[in-house]
């Protein structure tokens, strides 16, 4: 945790030290929305170059503001959608390779679209702060380059959707607060909104969900310190995303760094940090990419209660897609949505609740008891899931918590829940037994186990699973017990 501290703390360093260089510039940044000024003359040179991408060749087609003939000779076609993609603040001037796996996935997914990536390069390759003062002019050329089409060639801004990425994400949100006029752009979506200078910040001076129709945004890399994180962690849309806590992202441990500095050299630093930044980017395209493994996602306070399986509900409008095929609904208050993915494409997981009821039958006594499950599935089995409960077992009560299998094993028919106990255990319960004898006969006191409730986020089916052995509910250490689908014998007794 440490060296994570320390990796943060290196490319937050890295973004915001280099303006004291320049004085009065980080103040500069900071500037409000009514201090800007730039007028539709001195526009005529744009910073932002407009490519049109075309998949037939892998290249691009520059369109020229104000210049028609350049819309005829890249063949832009009015009567179809536009994206745009935005990209965020630049280390090196390079354009990254993101922009073209998914200017190629969006036209995969949709051969009749216009897609556009707005190089703003030369704005972007500054020190942080100075990169994000010019997010404004870029946001303004953005909003005049799709009033340009609409008053010329008809094409409506509510066909529009820009995709921004980092400082791109309020780019597209400058976009959408500049352009004249009560309609909105149709959507935008930002992809793991910059944090720095933008955290806290009014919606006049950030992303927001009045920048257009509806807004999504994903959040996956907004692990603080010293107040600060990469990637903005407050809600700036409709509905925010936030895979695995938004915090940090599966398979972009610390321990990834020596095999990025071999590959990058110094930079390699950047690369690492940069995995869950952009690991936004790669949801994005895995949904373009995976119609059949299309994530979703859940309404949650926060990501400890989403943990315990508690948010799995479907019911008014409380989960969605996550990526293009969102479902687009404009809300009056942003909705955090929670959801698990893996390490790598496709991300799709399944998720499942778990509610067992457990009486431990030695009074006074908490214990922190390990566990693993199998699972028998229509079309698959899951076998040795570890459980990990929030508390220790203690009394007659339901325990609730997570868990996400990688692959759909269709609809669950019979559990197998093993105490994953050692002799150690078995001589502490001997031990109890003769100490306090409170059962009569034979039989040791354990864990009642009366019934495990599970829930299916992606299906919404529920079913109650009883033990097996109707004569024996016990559960003792290093011990399997098998439970099947039943009639909810104890639904008087379980509610909560």
């Amino acid at each position: 945790m440490k060296s994570l501290q320390l990796l943060s703390f290196l490319l937050l360093s890295y973004i915001i030290i280099p303006a004291n260089t320049d004085g009065g510039k980080k103040k500069e940044a900071l500037e409000s929305q009514s201090q800007h000024t730039r007028t539709k003359k001195d526009q005529q040179n744009f910073a932002t170059k407009f490519r049109l991408y075309t998949d037939a060749t892998k290249e691009d087609c520059q369109i020229f503001y104000n210049q028609l003939e350049t819309l005829d000779k890249c063949s832009f076609n009015a009567s179809l959608p536009l994206v745009i993609i935005v990209h965020g603040w630049s280390v090196d001037g390079i354009l990254e390779g993101w922009i073209w796996k998914m200017a190629a996935a969006l036209k995969s997914q949709r051969k009749q679209i216009n897609v556009i990536v707005a190089d703003w390069l030369v704005s972007a390759h500054q020190h942080y702060p100075i990169a994000v003062q010019n997010t404004r002019y870029i946001g303004q050329e953005i909003a005049d380059f799709l009033e340009w089409l609409e008053e010329s060639i008809q094409f409506s801004r509510s066909n529009a959707h820009l995709i921004g990425y980092s400082l791109g994400a309020h780019v597209s949100g400058f976009a959408g607060s500049f352009i004249s006029g009560t309609n909105k752009i149709g959507r935008i979506t930002g992809l793991d909104a910059a944090g720095p200078l933008f955290e806290g910040m009014s919606p006049t001076d950030r992303l927001s969900p009045d920048d257009a129709n509806f807004v999504d945004a994903i959040h996956t890399f907004t692990k603080q310190h010293m107040g600060l994180s990469v990637g903005i962690k407050q809600p700036v849309a409709h509905f925010d995303f936030y895979p695995n806590g938004g915090t940090f992202q599966p398979g972009c441990h610390i321990m990834h760094v020596y095999n990025h500095i071999a590959e990058y050299g110094i930079t390699g630093i950047a690369q690492t940090v940069k995995c869950a930044h952009e690991r936004s980017v790669h949801l994005f395209i895995d949904s373009l990419l995976h119609n059949d493994k299309q994530s979703t996602a859940y309404w949650c306070n926060d990501i400890h209660t989403f943990n315990k399986g508690m948010c799995l509900s479907c019911r008014k409008n409380r989960c969605n897609t996550l990526g293009y095929n969102i479902r687009e609904e404009r809300l009056p208050k942003s909705r955090r949505l929670f959801l698990k993915t893996r390490a790598r494409m496709p991300f799709k997981v399944y998720h499942y609740q778990f509610k067992i009821h457990f009486i431990n039958e030695i009074p006074g006594k908490r214990i922190e008891p390990t566990f693993t499950m199998s699972l028998t599935g229509t079309k698959e089995d899951a076998k040795n899931l570890p459980i990990t409960l929030a508390e220790s077992i203690n009394g007659n009560k339901t325990y609730s918590f997570l868990i996400t299998l990688d692959t759909d094993i269709g609809e669950v028919i019979m559990i197998k829940l093993k105490w994953e106990g050692t002799a150690v255990w078995e001589n502490l319960w001997d031990t109890v037994q003769i100490i306090m004898p409170w059962t009569k006969g034979t039989r040791r006191p354990g864990l009642i186990v009366k019934t495990i409730k599970v829930k299916a986020g992606e299906t919404q089916q529920k079913a109650t699973f009883c033990s097996q052995s109707i004569d024996n509910l016990h559960l003792y250490p290093a011990q399997e017990k098998t439970f099947v689908r039943c009639e909810d014998r104890f639904q008087g007794q379980n509610r909560k």
